[in-house]
C-alpha cells in the first residue's frame, strides 16, 4: 500500500511541470513531509468546461483533493479513510472504483514515499517496524497514478454551496519490485510524461489501454533509506524527517 508521502512542491512549479492550464493562485497547500489519509493533497485532472456543447477541450487543472476516496454512493465520508489506496488488479471492477477508473483519472505529484519494514530492536529485541523513505534516485517528482470522486452531503440543500460536494482521491498501487520490493509488497504506480495525456483525458475509457499506461515509479530507479520513526505521528512534520538513519 501507500499510506504515507511527502509533497514539497509548489503550486507555480507543479502548474509548470505537468503543464497545467487551469489553477486558483489563492488555493494554497503548505509543503508537506508527512502526508496521510484525509489530509489535502495537489491533483493534476482534466475536465470538460460545464458550459460546452459537447466538443470542447478538456482543461488540465491543478486543485486540492481529500486523500481518501469516497464514492458518490457512500453515506457517510468518513469511508474515504479506508479507500486511500485502489489495487490495479482489481481497479477496473471494484464498485468503488471502476466508474471513476473510466472517467475520473489524476495524477497526485509527490517527492517520495514511506513504507514500513517489520524488524528487531537491537537494544530490547521486540519487534518494531522501521520507516523507509523512497524516492527517485534523480530526485524528479513522482507522477502517481490516482482516481478521484465527487461526493454529494446531502445534509446541504443547494447545489452550488462549495460545502455540499467533497471531491477526494485514491492511489493507484501495484506488487512493489527493486527497492521498494525489499521494504514493502506493494508500491504507488506512477505515469510517465509521455503518458500524462491519455491518462488524464476523460474521453479515454478503454480500461485495458489504460493500465497498460502505469508504470512503476522512476521506472525502478529508486532509492529507499531508513528515516526516523518519527514520521509514524502524523502531527511530526518538516524536512528532518528525511534525514537517514542507521536501521
Amino acid at each position: 500500500m501507500c499510506g504515507r508521502y511527502v509533497a514539497t512542491r509548489s503550486p507555480q512549479d507543479l502548474a509548470q511541470l505537468f503543464h497545467v492550464t487551469e489553477w486558483t493562485p489563492t488555493e494554497a497547500l503548505a509543503p508537506n513531509w508527512n502526508v496521510a489519509p484525509t489530509d489535502d493533497v495537489w491533483a493534476v485532472l482534466e475536465r470538460t468546461p460545464r458550459d460546452g456543447d459537447g466538443a470542447a477541450t478538456p482543461v488540465r487543472e491543478l486543485r486540492p483533493l481529500r486523500w481518501g476516496l469516497v464514492p458518490s454512493w457512500a453515506k457517510d465520508p468518513k469511508t474515504g479513510a479506508r479507500m486511500i489506496n485502489a489495487r490495479v488488479e482489481t481497479v477496473h471492477e471494484k464498485p468503488a472504483f471502476r466508474r471513476a477508473f473510466v472517467t475520473r483519472r489524476c495524477l497526485l505529484p509527490a517527492d517520495g514515499f514511506y513504507e514500513w519494514q517489520p524488524g528487531k530492536d537491537p537494544a530490547t529485541g521486540k519487534v518494531r517496524k522501521q520507516p523507509y523513505f523512497i524516492h527517485p534516485e534523480d530526485e524528479k517528482v513522482m507522477a502517481l497514478a490516482g482516481l478521484y470522486e465527487y461526493w454529494r452531503d446531502p445534509a446541504v440543500t443547494r447545489d452550488d454551496d462549495p460545502a455540499a460536494w467533497l471531491v477526494t482521491c485514491t492511489i493507484i498501487t501495484t506488487e512493489a519490485t527493486d527497492a521498494a520490493g525489499r521494504v514493502h509488497p506493494r508500491m504507488p504506480l506512477a505515469l510517465t510524461e509521455d503518458h500524462y495525456e491519455a491518462w488524464l483525458d476523460p474521453a479515454h475509457r478503454d480500461p485495458d489501454e489504460l493500465r497498460a499506461l502505469l508504470g512503476r515509479p522512476a521506472d525502478g530507479h529508486l532509492r529507499a533509506r531508513p528515516v526516523s520513526t518519527a514520521v509514524n505521528n502524523v502531527r511530526n512534520n518538516g524536512p528532518h524527517l528525511l534525514d537517514p538513519v542507521s536501521p
